[in-house]
């Protein structure tokens, strides 16, 4: 099983629609505070349907609770500002993939302090795009870590 995480996410939709995705995957979902949205809301119910009931996501009050309780060495950070394409990574299972909030990427001091290189991945796309939507992002780095896991799935 691998780990989606979401630091500060703030679109309901998007987070109803990971949610969706992980629980089918058999991903497990991690939501980073500090919480700004209303996790019972109608936007992620929709998005979710009814498999945000069944996903048990997994709620860490900031950045800092969240790196202490989990090993950073599985981590792997989605970031535009990386120039190591995701299709580079060498994703295992146990693996957590983190992605920051849909406005400001990975803002929290104790994520920046141990970005490097090694452990951050961009989607290669057009200069002029900025980034895409959260929900696609973790879409792209999700099935390249199931590709090159298959056989530990059952499908």
């Amino acid at each position: 099983m691998f780990n989606i995480v979401l630091v500060e996410p703030r679109i309901a939709g998007n987070v109803g629609t990971i949610g969706r995705m992980c629980y089918n995957l058999g991903f497990k979902l991690h939501l980073v505070g500090p919480h700004f949205l209303d996790f019972s809301s109608k936007k992620i119910m929709h998005a979710g349907l009814d498999y945000w009931e069944k996903l048990e996501p997994i709620f860490w009050d900031n950045a800092k609770h969240f790196l202490a309780n989990n090993d950073i060495a599985k981590m792997k950070f989605a970031s535009t500002k990386s120039n190591n394409p995701y299709f580079n990574a060498e994703f295992k299972i146990g693996d957590f993939i983190v992605f920051g909030s849909e406005s400001f990427g990975l803002p929290q001091p104790e994520i920046k302090a141990i970005l490097t290189n090694q452990n951050t991945f961009l989607i290669p796309m057009k200069k002029c795009g900025r980034s895409l939507n959260l929900a696609l992002s973790t879409a792209f780095l999700s099935s390249e870590a199931l590709r090159q896991n298959f056989n530990h799935f059952i499908v």
